[in-house]
């Protein structure tokens, strides 16, 4: 007799292919992009990309408060948060 954890694994998966979806596990996760500047970014990313919980450390009056946040983007990226506040490429 299989355990209830395998009959339900079994279930989800057959679910998924039956609506058409792609399931996402860890083995099948994919890396996040790396960028070679911030104008490649900003093509999918307008207002750049943060960590969870960057605040954007700027002199203008009104800070960027609506870039992305994605740990594994940021981290994949952090070599082009110049100001180091945690959100490379904000505009």
């Amino acid at each position: 007799m299989k355990n209830s954890r395998t009959v339900l694994n079994a279930a989800v998966v057959a679910l998924g292919v039956a609506a058409g979806s792609v399931l996402l596990t860890p083995a099948t996760a994919h890396a996040a992009q790396s960028y070679s500047n911030c104008s490649a970014m900003h093509a999918d990313y307008p207002h750049g990309v943060g960590k969870a919980g960057a605040v954007d450390s700027t002199s203008k009056k009104t800070p960027v408060t609506d870039f992305t946040v994605d740990n594994d983007l940021y981290s994949a990226n952090s070599s082009l948060d110049r100001d180091g506040d945690g959100i490379a490429c904000e505009k």
